[in-house]
């Protein structure tokens, strides 16, 4: 067995509703996945063709996704959060900055991002964003592989529910991204 089906199965045999339980035993399970011998085929695989998307794993019963992604450096993608879905990155290669930002709302009712903090995610290490929290990415190294797992869907939570809210930055400040009348709503690429 490899540390990819050891991280499937006993993420799929600890799966319950959102609990810090669930999101510690993830992380535990993230931990050990990015311990995994760069000689085991999948890793390899992925290390040599470098994808810009990867799927790794679907679960057919409770329907979380695991998927790989290769960075460049510089590649930043403007915060966003997951709707209501919860997500883990895990760094396995390279280094990411990911930023969190708190949603205010004036009393004219404008929205704008506040940032919170700034997180350099290396390798080895994992980081956890709960539903409706906002954050961004951009990529330290000159290439990174991360492991994104997402409780659900997103393309369906994004492209289908329209749950997923989209920042862009306008007279430096970071405000809700409106949404073009030629398409629907949240089109952009996957967050």
């Amino acid at each position: 067995m490899n540390a990819l089906s050891t991280f499937t199965r006993n993420v799929h045999a600890a799966w319950r509703r959102l609990s810090t339980e669930l999101i510690d035993e993830c992380r535990r399970q993230g931990e050990a996945l990015l311990q995994a011998a760069p000689s085991e085929d999948w890793l390899a695989a992925l290390h040599r063709e470098k994808p810009a998307n990867r799927e790794l794993y679907r679960d057919p019963d409770h329907g979380f996704v695991l998927l790989a992604h290769t960075e460049l450096q510089g590649q930043f993608r403007p915060p966003h959060d997951h709707g209501r879905a919860w997500v883990m990155y895990a760094v396995q290669s390279g280094e990411i900055e990911m930023r969190t930002y708190a949603r205010v709302e004036d009393p004219r009712s404008d929205v704008r991002l506040v940032r919170r903090d700034a997180t350099r995610v290396q390798a080895g290490q994992v980081q956890v964003y709960l539903p409706g929290d906002i954050h961004d990415t951009r990529c330290l190294s000159d290439s990174a592989l991360l492991f994104r797992f997402t409780e659900r869907d997103l393309r369906v939570e994004d492209k289908v529910h329209h749950r997923v809210t989209r920042y862009i930055e306008q007279n430096g400040v970071w405000t809700v991204r409106p949404e073009p009348a030629e398409c629907a709503p949240h089109m952009m690429p996957e967050a």
